[in-house]
């Protein structure tokens, strides 16, 4: 059960201890967290690594989500793999307590020069989050938890409308309690939504798990918005993909991917 009660997805009782709230709690499990905070709290660890050097930005991450992250007590470790001139590898993973470790990340920094290359990036692509209404999540048996610590808007489809949906998500509390929210924190809570923003099948039927999530971004994000156009195909024999392009009001920034475990509940 969740450990704190503060106005937050976490509260840091040490640098590398948190506390989850009921905000971390996802849809499916009264005990599990929804992924998007704890890939947030991983991305967090690496932009805090100890010895991270000035002028390296995150241009990738993957996570591999190994089991259901509990509402207990996390650690959060991190170490750099490599260092060099221009790029950077990051490792980070989360154990909670008396458990074994449940999500890791291997996250790519790149050297940044700003204006030192023509910047290619086109504009707006999707209806801003002032041009489309709230809409509340599907419906979810406890009272609080990840669905209502996000505000979400669609500006196509649903979360009850199987199919393509592009869905804008904004951060209602902060990651961690009385800091900041990092740009990139607000992309990672929201990326690992792209499988149910975009679900191909009925989700009172089917389960459709993300074991991993790769998130990839040329542009650093940018204000408290962030859109995940996506979409999900899925095999017969029980493999998907969901795709989600990317964007803040300034236009695409990246790109999420998720491989999904696909099967009938029961």
């Amino acid at each position: 059960m969740p450990t704190s009660q503060a106005e937050a997805f976490y509260e840091r009782e040490a640098h590398d201890r948190f506390l989850p709230t009921v905000y971390t709690r996802g849809p499916w499990d009264a005990g599990s967290q929804h992924a998007g905070p704890p890939a947030a709290l991983l991305g967090l660890a690496v932009e805090q690594r100890p010895g991270g050097r000035p002028g390296m930005r995150v241009a990738r991450l993957t996570y591999e989500i190994m089991r259901p992250v509990p509402l207990r007590p996390l650690t959060v470790t991190s170490r750099v793999l490599r260092a060099g001139r221009s790029v950077e590898l990051v490792e980070a993973a989360l154990t909670p307590d008396g458990g074994e470790e449940v999500m890791r990340v291997t996250a790519l920094l790149m050297k940044t020069a700003p204006d030192s290359v023509p910047e290619v990036s086109p504009g707006p692509q999707v209806p801003g989050p002032g041009q489309v209404t709230p809409e509340a999540f599907f419906p979810v048996p406890w009272d609080q938890g990840y669905h209502t610590a996000m505000d979400v808007r669609f500006a196509a489809g649903s979360f009850l409308e199987p199919g393509p949906a592009t869905a804008w998500m904004r951060m209602r509390v902060p990651l961690v309690a009385g800091e900041d929210i990092a740009p990139l924190s607000r992309v990672l809570t929201a990326a690992d939504s792209g499988n149910g923003v975009s679900a191909a099948l009925d989700f009172r039927r089917y389960v459709f798990i993300n074991a991993d999530l790769t998130v990839s971004l040329h542009r650093h994000p940018e204000g408290e918005w962030v859109c995940l156009d996506a979409r999900t195909a899925v095999d017969g024999a029980g493999i998907g993909l969901a795709e989600s392009a990317l964007h803040d009001e300034k236009g695409p920034l990246g790109r999420g991917t998720q491989t999904l475990y696909v099967a009938e509940r029961g």
